[in-house]
């Protein structure tokens, strides 16, 4: 848990700075992370966190379904509010030295769903046909959520500093989202910790950010490639990623 909770903090901190670095205006490697992290996040819902909260839901599998179209839907709707940041959008109004409050509300909200499904169990669950599942989903989700947080730390520091026109300040409230997913591992360790992880409340979060990962997730597979231009790159970056989340299956 300190592992996680360190590595997305940090993550978010250290991405913030990126800024110094790659001037927002001419960000190519944002669409190289984003599509990197999109198959990877893509891929890693489809072959364990949907397989996962199913299996693990053997009393109302059927239920789960309602929880993944209610994580994709409010992903939807939070995105009315941050403006499509949490998946590299990054929007310019010039220096109006106030804080997009909802903004990084929705972002918050974002983070935290996010953080509350990375929860050890300490325990494994044998599947038909000898697979074990052990808790490697952890730290594969983790990576999925660490590599997601860059390009998204990186477009709201750009959105921040446009308003705000002060790094120091826009660092200061880039903290609200560093802060989004160490909290919600720290209370989903908390409460959820006596809880089987066939459990109501960590079947619906689980279902929940399945929802939500698929919504972002395709989201930027196919604003990556816009009226299906065939970009080499990209569609190296869009592979990696879903090859490593593959691969990291039998690691």
């Amino acid at each position: 848990m300190t592992i996680a909770i360190l590595a997305l903090f940090f993550t978010v901190i250290l991405s913030g700075f990126l800024v110094k670095v790659f001037p927002p205006t001419n960000a190519k490697w944002l669409k190289m992370a984003l599509a990197f992290s999109g198959a990877y996040l893509f891929t890693i819902t489809i072959i364990h966190l949907l397989p996962e909260v199913l299996l693990n839901s053997s009393s109302s599998p059927y239920r789960v379904g309602y929880w993944v179209l209610a994580g994709f839907f409010l992903q939807l709707v939070l995105e009315l509010f941050s403006h499509g940041v949490e998946h590299g959008h990054i929007h310019h109004h010039g220096h109006t030295d106030s804080m997009p409050f909802l903004l990084l509300g929705s972002l918050f909200v974002h983070s935290f769903l996010e953080g509350s499904i990375l929860v050890e169990h300490g325990h494994a669950h044998a599947h038909s046909g000898g697979y074990e599942h052990t808790s490697n989903n952890f730290y594969l989700v983790l990576l999925g959520i660490t590599l997601h947080h860059i390009p998204a730390a990186f477009a709201l520091m750009s959105v921040l500093l446009s308003r705000l026109e002060n790094f120091r300040k826009a660092f200061l409230w880039l903290l609200v989202f560093a802060i989004g997913s160490p909290l919600g591992i720290l209370v989903s360790n908390t409460l959820l910790t006596q809880e089987a992880a066939d459990g109501l409340v960590f079947t619906a979060l689980t279902g929940l950010v399945a929802g939500n990962f698929l919504h972002i997730s395709t989201t930027i597979l196919f604003e990556t490639s816009p009226d299906h231009h065939f970009n080499r790159n990209k569609l190296f970056a869009t592979l990696l990623g879903l090859v490593l989340a593959l691969v990291s299956d039998f690691i």
